[in-house]
């Protein structure tokens, strides 16, 4: 008898946290499709980008939508952060930490930095998003933000293109 009252408990049990469960879903579901901002208050900021690209003096920082890549634009250069990847990482003269996940552009041309310490880690809400398909300018660097990854020049071409499975040096 004991038996059977302990699996009536549960089934109870089960019951009310699948309830509670439903309520949660449908609450959820229910609360972002009233508004025209869907991405609630908490939505990360965007470059703000006009036309098809946004020329700056001033440094710029964004990452991708999906958090991986992040950049830092200025007059001086572009420095790009990767926090995973898949390709084999080059190797860098000297250096006794990791190399792959910080990639540098400026007047000495492109080139990976030895890491020591942590790999970054994927870029946070506080940092504004350039959406697939726009680019941003500071000083003669423009980066580009697409689906396969991010590309980044100087005005004269040179520079890469970097995605979690590859990157590749320009021109």
């Amino acid at each position: 008898m004991a038996t059977q009252r302990t699996i009536r408990t549960w089934m109870a049990v089960d019951a009310v946290l699948v309830v509670v469960l439903l309520v949660l879903v449908v609450g959820r579901l229910a609360g972002g499709s009233g508004t025209d901002d869907q991405a609630g208050p908490s939505a990360s900021p965007t470059v703000q980008v006009q036309g098809p690209t946004a020329p700056s003096t001033e440094p710029v920082s964004f990452r991708l939508p999906s958090g991986n890549i992040a950049c830092t634009l200025a007059p001086g250069g572009v420095t790009c952060t990767i926090a995973s990847f898949t390709y084999r990482p080059p190797a860098v003269a000297g250096c006794d930490g990791d190399t792959g996940h910080v990639l540098v552009l400026n007047a000495d041309g492109f080139a990976f930095d030895c890491v020591n310490g942590p790999a970054p880690a994927v870029a946070g809400d506080d940092v504004p998003v350039l959406e697939y398909g726009s680019q941003v300018t500071s000083g003669a660097y423009t980066c580009s933000s697409a689906t396969n990854g991010v590309t980044c020049t100087d005005d004269q071409g040179v520079g890469f293109v970097l995605a979690r499975a590859s990157w590749r040096e320009l021109p």
